[in-house]
């Protein structure tokens, strides 16, 4: 069975689809076979950026390790049994073809609370959140008291994750392994980037996610997504020497891979 990896929040913006693409491409570096699939299916960012990745290969004339990127099936509504909904058949067939073939399936969730997602949270082995490093983001998980900075409760997204690991639990699966990635850390704000830290070990203790960090702000990610690249394509495209930004980004990555603690995954790429 494949391991089925969840990039979801409820905010536009995080990185959701950036940490998608890397990660699979990770994975297929390191010889794993990797699907991917993209439950927004107004912006279809992953998708797109997989699109982009095939026209400039072909264009190249060069084959790069990349993950399977699939559209949703459609079904026959007429084929539905009472009561079931069109929108989790859907996501359970492309799941179900994709699960005796792949080690990995990633599905990228929409930043809004739909049908879809919730169904792909309940999927979940390993669940990531990117967040911006800000309080702004934060919201996303718990409100938290203004004055004293203390947690008060979760988030309905949080609620949600809660809901999902129960169905799981009623269904007799493993638990799904949570992990909050905190994406764009500047190296200033340092006071801000302390509170937002304590805030999150103080809530990862009550709910039950671990923290990782994850990407800085750099301009490389928008220049790659034209092309369908990643950061481990860049020698492959024509770039000779790295400058220390991309090194640094590299190591990021690496050092998200590792993190996130998947089944037979060393970060050697």
């Amino acid at each position: 069975m494949a391991h089925i990896i969840v990039v979801g929040n409820e905010k536009g913006g995080s990185g959701k689809s950036t940490t998608c693409m890397h990660v699979a491409t990770a994975l297929a570096r390191m010889g794993f076979a990797v699907g991917m699939l993209d439950l927004d299916l107004r912006q279809k960012t992953s998708g797109r950026y997989v699109e982009n990745r095939r026209a400039w290969m072909a264009q190249a004339g060069i084959e790069l390790p990349s993950p399977e990127y699939r559209e949703l099936p459609e079904v026959d509504e007429a084929s539905l049994t009472p009561g079931e909904n069109a929108f989790d058949q859907r996501l359970t067939s492309a799941v179900a073809e994709m699960d005796p073939v792949k080690d990995f399936i990633i599905i990228d969730c929409p930043g809004s609370h739909t049908r879809l997602s919730q169904v792909a949270h309940s999927l979940a082995d390993t669940l990531i959140t990117p967040m911006n490093d800000s309080f702004v983001d934060f919201d996303l998980l718990a409100r938290i008291d203004p004055e004293s900075g203390k947690v008060k409760g979760p988030s309905i997204y949080a609620e949600m994750v809660w809901g999902a690991r129960q169905l799981r639990a009623q269904a007799g699966l493993k638990p799904i392994d949570w992990i909050v990635l905190r994406n764009r850390l500047g190296a200033q704000q340092m006071h801000n980037k302390k509170k937002v830290g304590a805030a999150l070990e103080d809530l990862s203790r009550r709910i039950g996610f671990r923290v990782a960090p994850g990407f800085s702000e750099r301009v490389i990610f928008r220049e790659l997504f034209p092309r369908g690249l990643t950061l481990l394509d860049l020698k492959d495209s024509g770039v000779e020497q790295l400058n220390m930004s991309n090194i640094a980004a590299r190591q990021e990555l690496r050092d998200l891979v590792t993190a996130l603690r998947l089944p037979g995954v060393t970060a050697q790429f």
